[in-house]
């Protein structure tokens, strides 16, 4: 008899599922509210990991710089900001993951930051982790607010 419970995916299996992705769509009604006009591209989660992956050491990136990224080697208006902040999570946590089975080549995720240059709270460890990782690397953290953000991150970036 066939089990009912369904195994759950690893965090790689999941960055490594691109579905149909990567896709460029006009950007609807509904969205243009938000968005603008033209297209969008919605990244597969590899993209997202292999841009986060290419940050150096002492270096920086947002969401948003990998958005332009994309849109630009897509060719579309925007990059999707939904997905690109949901897969650059995957990322995170597939490389922490890799990590935690011993594998040393793995992305480092602690190096992008959400817009303003604010500590992602949903990568593994949270805010601590990410700051503690940022410090070592020369990074100043401070709180503002209920926000942890990377003091002058804008002369770190690598675009």
């Amino acid at each position: 008899m066939a089990s009912k419970t369904k195994s759950r995916k690893s965090w790689q299996e999941k960055l490594a599922d691109s579905k149909d992705l990567p896709k460029v769509v006009e950007i609807n009604e509904k969205m243009s509210k938000r968005w603008g006009t033209g297209t969008v591209v919605i990244p597969a989660p590899k993209e997202v990991s292999e841009i986060m992956g290419k940050v150096p050491r002492g270096k920086l990136i947002t969401i948003n710089e990998i958005r332009e990224v994309l849109a630009e080697r897509h060719c579309a208006s925007i990059g999707c900001p939904i997905t690109t902040g949901i897969f650059a999570w995957v990322a995170a946590h597939a490389a922490e993951e890799a990590a935690a089975e011993g594998k040393r080549e793995t992305i480092p995720y602690w190096r992008t930051l959400k817009t303003g240059g604010i500590v992602n709270e949903k990568y593994p460890g949270g805010v601590e982790a990410q700051k503690k990782l940022l410090e070592k690397e020369g990074h100043k953290v401070v709180q503002k607010g209920k926000n942890y953000r990377v003091v002058d991150f804008e002369k770190c970036l690598v675009r």
